[in-house]
């Protein structure tokens, strides 16, 4: 089970990164049409719907990618104080209740729309008018990738009632974690705190001398 949890990470994993090249073609385009409107005089009137199309695809690919790796926001502060058997009966009521729906009516309603724009081969409304229906399909596979993460999630959530530990995740870049950090260069939090003090003694023998 671990290794089937695992290979749908990876997969959304590539999935987003995929998309992520978006962005770097996102800003050479932006690069290029600053360069051709104010140099050349040489606007594209179709550059806008291009950069809207490469925006979206970024945003929809990088859904399942950021639930892969746990990285949506959560609201509620008190989440992590949980223990993990409390937290993944709180995520597994929240998954059935609120995400399963969302998903499924995203995906479902995703795929008409892009069967009803590649029906009438919609364009963009521009002077170089670009075709809509190929983006749209974006939509609906986006959502069932998500979709699949989900469920995913929704088996680590029971894993983990099950157990009472959350199962492993694929790893990816990470932010820096602070304790690790003092790990690797070998700091306690009484050398800081002593550092501090230090601090706040030089500054008050200072101010004693002024």
């Amino acid at each position: 089970m671990q290794k089937l949890l695992i290979a749908v990470d990876r997969f959304s994993t590539w999935f987003g990164k995929a998309g992520a090249w978006s962005a770097a073609v996102l800003t050479l385009l932006i690069c290029w049409e600053v360069f051709s409107r104010y140099v050349l005089n040489q606007p594209h009137a179709w550059m806008l719907d291009v950069q809207i199309m490469l925006y979206g695809l970024l945003f929809m690919t990088a859904g399942a990618y950021t639930l892969a790796k746990n990285g949506h926001v959560r609201g509620d502060v008190l989440y992590g104080f949980f223990r993990p058997r409390t937290q993944a009966t709180i995520d597994l009521v929240l998954y059935i209740v609120f995400f399963l729906p969302g998903i499924i009516a995203l995906t479902w309603a995703g795929w008409s729309f892009a069967q009803d724009a590649l029906a009438i081969r919609e364009q963009t409304f521009s002077a170089d008018p670009l075709p809509v229906y190929p983006f749209k399909f974006v939509v609906p596979i986006a959502g069932g990738v998500l979709l699949l993460q989900g469920l995913v999630e929704i088996v680590r959530c029971v894993i983990c009632i099950r157990t009472g530990e959350w199962p492993s995740r694929e790893e990816d870049v990470e932010e820096v974690d602070v304790d690790k950090l003092k790990e690797m260069v070998h700091v306690k939090d009484s050398d800081i705190e002593s550092l501090d003090q230090y601090v706040v003694r030089q500054a008050e023998h200072k101010g004693g001398q002024a």
